[in-house]
C-alpha cells in the first residue's frame, strides 16, 4: 500500500508527461526545449520540496508529509487539465515536483523503518516502495490513450488525462492512509534526527547527482523519439507498459543485491546498465530493441533510487535515516533539474532527439565509474 505514494506521485505526476508530451507539444506548439524545460521546472519543485521535508516530517510525522504530498499531487494534476497556459502549466508543474518530494522521502523513511521490522526481507521491501511508480507507469499506459480517444471532441484532450490521473492518485492516497498511519505510529517520536557527514558518502552522492542528470531525459523524452521514428501508437504503449511492469518487478530482480553490499557497487552497476538502456534507441529502431531498452530502463532506474536508501540504512542510525535520505534526495534533484533542457536544447540544435540520449548515457555511464569509490562506513 505504501508503493501507492510513488504511483500517484511519480508514476501519474512525472512520468505520464512523456505520454502526454507529444499531443501537447503538438497542440500548443512547444519547441523541444520548452517541452523539457517544463520538467526542469517539476525537478526544481521536487529541489525545494526535498528541502522542506525533513521538517515537514519533524512537525507532522512521516505519514502526514506522504499523504499530504499525494493529495496535493492530486490536486494540481486536476487543475492541469484547466489551462492551456505555458506559464500556468510550468508552475503546476514546480508545485507538483515539491509535493512529489514529500512523498517520496516520507515514503522512503516508513519503508525502511518496514525494513527494520523484517531486516531479512529489508532490501525487497524497500524495492517493492520504489516499484509502485512502475505501478503509475503501467496504470498510465492504459489510462492516458484511452482517454485521449475519448476525447477527440473535445478542443484539448489532453486535459481530460491530466483530471483522470488526478482522481486516480486521489483514490490512491485513500488507501494508503491507514497503513502509512501505523507504521509512522511504531516509529520513535521524531526529534532530532541525526545527519549524514557528506564526506562520507561524496562517491555516492556524486554517482547519484549524475543518475538525476542523466535518468530523467529518458524518461521525458523517449516516447517523443520513438514517435518521431514512427513507431505506432499501440507499439509505443506497449513499450510503456513493458517498462511499467519491468520496474514493478525490479524490486524482486535486485533485493539480493541492496541486501549484500554495504558500499557504491550496487549504485555503480545498476547506473552502467541504465547507460546501456539509454543507448538503444538511439542506436536501433528495430521493435524489439526498443522492448529490449525499455525493459532493461524500467527494471534498473528506480532500483538505483533504492540502492541508495538501502546504503542509508546499512550505513547510519536509524535516527540519522530521515537525514541521509532527505540528503541523497536533494543532490539527486539539483541532477535532474538541468537533465530535461539539457536533452531538450540538444535535440534543438541536432534536430534530433537520438544525440541527448546518447549524452545522457555517457552521463550514467561516469555516474557508474563514481559509485564505485563509495565505500561501507561500517562492518558487518
Amino acid at each position: 500500500m505504501l508503493a501507492l505514494g510513488p504511483t500517484s506521485a511519480i508514476g501519474f505526476s512525472r512520468f505520464a508527461y512523456a505520454l502526454l508530451l507529444p499531443p501537447m507539444q503538438q497542440d500548443l506548439d512547444w519547441s523541444y526545449l520548452l517541452a523539457g524545460a517544463m520538467n526542469t521546472g517539476n525537478a526544481f519543485g521536487y529541489l525545494l520540496g526535498a528541502l522542506a521535508t525533513p521538517l515537514l516530517m519533524r512537525r507532522h510525522g512521516a505519514h502526514a508529509a506522504m499523504v499530504g504530498g499525494i493529495l496535493l499531487c492530486a490536486l494540481f494534476m486536476l487543475l492541469s487539465g484547466f489551462t492551456t497556459s505555458a506559464a500556468a502549466l510550468m508552475l503546476l508543474r514546480i508545485v507538483a515536483g515539491s509535493a512529489a518530494a514529500a512523498v517520496f522521502i516520507a515514503g522512503g523513511l516508513l519503508a525502511a523503518r518496514l525494513g527494520a521490522w523484517y531486516p531479512q526481507r529489508a532490501g525487497l521491501l524497500i524495492g517493492l516502495y520504489y516499484s509502485g511508480s512502475g505501478i503509475g507507469i503501467l496504470l498510465s499506459a492504459l489510462l492516458v490513450p484511452a482517454t485521449l480517444a475519448g476525447a477527440t471532441q473535445a478542443a484539448h484532450p489532453w486535459q481530460w488525462a491530466w483530471i483522470v490521473l488526478g482522481l486516480a492518485a486521489i483514490l490512491a492516497a485513500l488507501a494508503l492512509i491507514p497503513h502509512a498511519r501505523k507504521i509512522d505510529g511504531s516509529a520513535a517520536p521524531p526529534g532530532r534526527h541525526g545527519s549524514l557527514r557528506w564526506r562520507d558518502f561524496g562517491f555516492g552522492l556524486a554517482a547519484y547527482f549524475l543518475y538525476g542528470v542523466g535518468y530523467i531525459g529518458y524518461m521525458t523524452f523517449v516516447i517523443a523519439l520513438l514517435k518521431e521514428q514512427g513507431m505506432s501508437e499501440r507499439s509505443v504503449m506497449t513499450f510503456y507498459a513493458l517498462l511499467g511492469l519491468a520496474v514493478i518487478g525490479s524490486s524482486y530482480l535486485w533485493a539480493w543485491l541492496l541486501d549484500r553490499f554495504r558500499n557504491g557497487v550496487p549504485l555503480s552497476i545498476l547506473n552502467a546498465l541504465l547507460g546501456i538502456a539509454t543507448l538503444l534507441p538511439a542506436f536501433f529502431t528495430e521493435p524489439a530493441m526498443v522492448y529490449l531498452s525499455g525493459i532493461l530502463f524500467g527494471a534498473v532506474f528506480l532500483s538505483v533510487v533504492a540502492s541508495t536508501t538501502a546504503l542509508v540504512r546499512h550505513n547510519l542510525p536509524p535516527q540519522a535515516w530521515p537525514g541521509g535520505i532527505a540528503t541523497f534526495t536533494i543532490v539527486f534533484a539539483y541532477g535532474q533539474i538541468g537533465g530535461p533542457s539539457l536533452v531538450g536544447w540538444i535535440a534543438d540544435v541536432s534536430g534530433s532527439l537520438d544525440m541527448g540520449l546518447i549524452v545522457s548515457a555517457g552521463i550514467l555511464f561516469a555516474a557508474a565509474i563514481l559509485a564505485l569509490g563509495q565505500r561501507a562506513l561500517v562492518s558487518r
